[in-house]
């Protein structure tokens, strides 16, 4: 998504879009205004896909002669370093949090090899710094968020909480939330708990429902649209998604777009006090920012929002006016700025 509101938002280019070929890709791309070419390669091949559209980058570069390559990912990294090499073009580097971690020492030269690198978060620029590269290298902008046409929330039953992510990553907090369940429900009986997303986890987060006693205050959507995502939040208090910092050398939340999507619609937010949450929520205005292994202090907050309507609403209201700042035309400004000035100084050696 990053990338499309960035190649759509930038209109002071004339733009060129290299991305592997998906399931109704040719639907989405005839809607839009971008030219688009989709590269086919197999998904059973792994990483080698990657080397299939670092190939094609670089021919398509080659055809197009760009003055600058914005590469999306660091897996493009290598292709982005010849285009440059090769071109004299300049290019920009986007990293975010989990690819850090994951290929520490492809980052590092993601970063040397380009000549301006943007980070989600004070967090992105400090998995960076663990590469042993200096702080200054990365710049910071948050990503944007779509300010939704009718933010107006929806009458639901039932005091309820909202959790918006894949079921796939363990760090989200989907596990302590649950255990957080039973003692919220002490406190605000009739909770309930939306956890709209699927994935492989949902298996096991099913039966720590029935094994704690609270699978009938839970319900899994299962895959949602854009269109139910967006109900869910209007229907909901509060948005909840405590990311923690992932065991040995990975990376956490790079920053949480969804939290900015809860506030768009004017809900407050429970997130964790580490990694890019920290940027995305300011705690005690736009939400409440806790210790994301630590069941009771999630209840706690999570309780206090339900039952302090007051709290609730003045949070939502200041989430709602921060949304309005960083809304996807004003982030993708910023970046076509910061790029139409590296321009003007010319690609670094």
């Amino acid at each position: 998504m990053l990338t499309h509101r960035l190649a759509t938002g930038m209109t002071g280019f004339e733009r060129r879009v290299l991305t592997f070929d998906a399931p109704g890709a040719r639907e989405f791309d005839a809607a839009g205004e971008l030219s688009i070419r989709r590269v086919r390669a197999d998904p059973r091949l792994g990483a080698a896909r990657n080397a299939i559209l670092n190939a094609a980058a670089v021919e398509e570069a080659i055809r197009f002669r760009p003055d600058m390559v914005l590469c999306a990912h660091i897996v493009l990294a290598p292709a982005a370093a010849l285009i440059r090499r090769a071109l004299g073009c300049a290019s920009a580097q986007y990293l975010y949090a989990k690819e850090i971690g994951n290929r520490p020492r492809l980052a590092a030269f993601a970063v040397r090899r380009a000549d301006v690198a943007i980070g989600l978060s004070g967090y992105t620029v400090d998995l960076v710094a663990r590469t042993g590269l200096p702080r200054a290298s990365v710049l910071v902008i948050p990503p944007g968020v779509d300010l939704p046409a009718d933010p107006s929330p929806l009458p639901c039953a039932h005091p309820t909480f909202v959790t918006v992510a894949r079921l796939q990553d363990r760090y989200k907090g989907h596990d302590v939330l649950m255990r957080s369940m039973p003692l919220i429900r002490e406190r605000v009986p009739r909770v309930r708990w939306v956890i709209v997303g699927d994935g492989p986890l949902r298996g096991e987060l099913e039966q720590m429902a029935l094994s704690l006693g609270v699978s009938d205050a839970v319900t899994f959507t299962g895959p949602a649209s854009d269109v139910e995502r967006d109900e869910w939040l209007r229907r909901a208090t509060l948005l909840a998604m405590p990311s923690r910092l992932p065991g040995g050398d990975l990376a956490g939340e790079g920053y949480g777009i969804v939290y900015l999507e809860a506030g768009a619609f004017g809900k407050p937010v429970v997130a964790a006090n580490v990694a890019g949450a920290l940027d995305a929520v300011v705690d005690g205005e736009t939400g409440l920012l806790v210790d994301p292994t630590d069941p009771v202090a999630v209840a706690g907050a999570i309780s206090e929002l339900l039952l302090d309507g007051d709290l609730a609403a003045r949070l939502g209201r200041a989430g709602a006016a921060r949304a309005r700042t960083l809304s996807w035309p004003r982030i993708s400004g910023r970046v076509q700025d910061l790029l139409l000035e590296r321009l003007k100084r010319g690609a670094t050696a």
